[in-house]
């Protein structure tokens, strides 16, 4: 921890978060280092025994520091929230009567599209690329066809049970962030290439773990470095987008569904979205899609 005046306010900030809030240690530690950086700066430029000497002013000037520092939106933010969290609890400590942040405002953060695969690129991936023989192409195709057909985040798909997969009833349960349960629906090709996998899966790894789907060569349950190896080695062949993960495949799924008309709170359950603001911004993508219809058809376009 850094020397100086505040150091026990901080401290005793963090105790609160680590041990009534009991967030993460990943969580605690991006607040200590906001908290350092920030009274690191205060110290040096306008030096201060007391909180209630610390103005707006200050808060503003360090802020500014460090967008000219090259800071993006995003992170700024994330330093303007530790300090209100910081403040706010000496607020109700009793420490403090007012906060210098009630005048910050956050700066505005400009929304990023989803990158997703244009779906003639994954049409060409699942009709025309050719996947190795063994059961390392089986097992990639198949981590290619799950991902594209159900939206699911890449940890979601490593954990996957057989038990999970209802053949019958075409879905497949899903344990989400937070384990919120959902099902989605398969179509019959995939449910198809499931069941083919499984029964392959006996034949090829006797003594294998057949506890969960998905198995590498040796018949254990995949590792996500291997399932990010794999989507971007495909997608490479078919798609000049500059990212190539999982995720990418998550995006291209609800890009593809909007794309398409499907409504967006089922786009929402589909995904495991807690928020429909989450799920809204798939709907960007569809609007750029119509820009560029209108922009090709209309006479004074």
């Amino acid at each position: 921890m850094f020397d100086q005046p505040h150091i026990s306010q901080v401290q005793s900030f963090i105790d609160y978060l680590c041990f009534e809030k009991r967030y993460s240690q990943h969580t605690i530690i991006a607040y200590r280092d906001d908290l350092e950086q920030f009274f690191t700066y205060l110290n040096k430029e306008y030096p201060c025994d007391k909180l209630n000497e610390i103005s707006s002013s200050y808060v503003r000037s360090w802020l500014a520091g460090l967008m000219k520092q090259g800071l993006t939106g995003k992170t700024v933010n994330r330093k303007i929230s530790t300090l209100k969290a910081f403040f706010k609890y000496h607020l109700k400590t009793g420490l403090l009567q007012t906060t210098p942040m009630t005048t910050i405002v956050a700066p505005k953060i400009s929304k990023k599209l989803p990158v997703f695969v244009e779906q003639k690129h994954t049409e060409t991936l699942f009709n025309h690329v050719t996947f190795p023989e063994g059961w390392d192409g089986r097992t990639e195709r198949m981590i290619l066809e799950l991902l594209y057909a159900t939206g699911m985040r890449l940890n979601e798909l490593i954990n996957i049970k057989e038990n999970q997969v209802d053949v019958n009833q075409l879905n497949l349960k899903v344990l989400g962030k937070g384990n919120k349960e959902r099902i989605i629906p398969l179509n019959a090709a995939i449910t198809g290439s499931i069941t083919g996998y499984m029964r392959e899966k006996r034949i090829e790894h006797k003594t294998s773990d057949t506890v969960y789907l998905l198995v590498n060569s040796k018949g254990k349950k995949l590792y996500p470095k291997y399932v990010y190896l794999v989507v971007k080695k495909y997608l490479s062949l078919v798609t000049t987008v500059q990212k190539k993960s999982p995720h990418i495949l998550r995006h291209t799924f609800a890009t593809h569904l909007t794309n398409h008309g499907a409504d967006l709170n089922a786009v929402k359950e589909l995904l495991g979205h807690s928020s429909l603001a989450a799920t809204q911004v798939y709907t960007h993508n569809t609007i750029e899609k119509l820009k560029e219809v209108y922009k090709k058809a209309h006479p004074k376009a």
